[in-house]
């Protein structure tokens, strides 16, 4: 569990090392309870839009994103700079984060996952930066979020393209109660693992990358629509504003 005053030497070990950080209780009490009424409202109004996309072929069975979330409560906003994670991702990115986006997600009851084994970018991408936000409590079984320490690392591997997830050598995996954060490392191997429970995993996934100028520019527009919550210089620099 760390602590609340950005990395520690043994938590900055930790992160180069192994490629994580778990923060517990990253959000709680009013703001997770809107964070989970807001998640649940707007999951209830999209829902029949994805499922005439999964009808028409054009969308999975197997999770369900909120589209535009940004755009559709300022809680998804509010979280992407809460202090218990994201002093954390200032430090390892030298203080020069930008925001990618957000994946605000149900992984419904399902013995198979959604994703296999893998990770989202090579070693020689900028530094890419994920937080594993539950928004409902995760259960061992119930579609946990899992990672192999260490495999973000120049040089680790090969890993093996298993189709039976609990095989991957040296995997950890993160069962947690509602308001848990789980920081990881982007070129480190992950994955959800199958939900066997009855429940299904509400999770969000923050998504941030080490700044660089191919990537403000695009984000120069990407956040007109919510430029009223884009309020002080800390989430102009966040979000790619000049």
């Amino acid at each position: 569990m760390t602590g609340d005053s950005g990395p520690t030497p043994a938590e900055r070990k930790q992160w180069e090392d192994l490629g994580y950080l778990v923060f517990e209780e990253a959000i709680s009490g009013d703001v997770l309870a809107r964070l989970q009424h807001a998640f649940d409202y707007w999951a209830e109004a999209c829902k029949e839009e994805w499922l005439g996309r999964i009808a028409k072929g054009e969308a999975a069975a197997t999770y369900y994103d909120i589209p535009n979330t940004l755009e559709k409560d300022d809680v998804f906003i509010d979280i992407l700079d809460r202090p218990k994670y994201y002093r954390y991702i200032k430090a390892f990115a030298g203080d020069d984060a930008i925001v990618i986006g957000e994946q605000v997600r149900t992984a419904p009851v399902w013995t198979t996952s959604y994703t296999g084994w893998h990770p989202d970018v090579p070693p020689s991408h900028p530094l890419h930066i994920k937080v594993q936000v539950y928004v409902n409590d995760v259960e061992p079984g119930g579609g946990e979020f899992a990672f192999v320490p260490g495999s973000h690392r120049p040089g680790a591997g090969p890993y093996p393209r298993v189709k039976n997830l609990a095989a991957m050598p040296g995997h950890k995996r993160f069962a947690g109660k509602a308001g848990t954060a789980i920081m990881f490392n982007s070129y480190g191997w992950h994955v959800a693992m199958e939900n066997h429970t009855e429940t299904p995993r509400k999770s969000i996934i923050l998504i941030y990358e080490k700044r660089t100028p191919d990537r403000v520019a695009e984000n120069e527009n990407r956040f007109a629509s919510i430029s009223h919550a884009l309020n002080t210089p800390e989430r102009h620099r966040l979000f790619g504003i000049s």
